[in-house]
C-alpha cells in the first residue's frame, strides 16, 4: 500500500511539473512582444526552467526575459513547494518540458549549453529531464 501511495505522489509531482513548466510559457505568449521575439529565435527555452537571449541583448529583450522568468520562478516555487522538490530541481524538469514543448523554428538550450534550432526532430535534452 505505501508502494503505491509513492508511486501515486511522485507521479502527481510528474504530472504537476509538467504542467507548471508549460502554463508558464503558455501565459507568457500573451505579450505580442514575447511571441515575435520567439518567433524571431531572439530567445529560447534554456535547460533550467527559464528563458534566455540567443543573440544579441536590447534593454526590451531584457525586459521581457526578466518580467517572464520572475513569474516563472513564483510558480516554480510554489510547486516546488507542494512537490516537496528543491525550487532547482522543480525548475530543471520545468525546463525539460518546456523545452519538448518547443515547435519548429523556435529556439532551446542544448545540454552542452549552445543554442539550437527545433527542427522536426526530438529537441536534444538533458539526461537528467524526467
Amino acid at each position: 500500500m505505501t508502494k503505491r501511495l509513492t508511486k501515486a505522489v511522485l507521479s502527481g509531482a510528474a504530472i504537476a511539473t509538467a504542467l507548471g513548466g508549460i502554463a508558464a510559457p503558455a501565459y507568457a505568449q500573451r505579450d505580442p512582444a514575447y511571441a515575435a521575439a520567439r518567433a524571431a529565435g531572439e530567445v529560447g527555452e534554456k535547460m533550467d526552467g527559464y528563458l534566455g537571449i540567443v543573440g544579441p541583448e536590447t534593454a526590451e529583450l531584457r525586459r521581457i526575459v526578466n518580467d517572464i522568468n520572475i513569474k516563472r520562478r513564483a510558480v516554480y516555487s510554489q510547486k516546488a513547494q507542494a512537490s516537496n522538490a528543491t525550487l532547482e530541481e522543480y525548475a530543471l524538469a520545468a525546463g525539460c518540458q518546456a523545452i519538448l514543448a518547443t515547435v519548429p523554428g523556435e529556439k532551446y538550450q542544448a545540454p552542452d549549453g549552445s543554442w539550437q534550432t527545433r527542427t522536426s526532430a526530438p529537441p536534444m535534452r538533458d539526461s537528467r529531464c524526467p
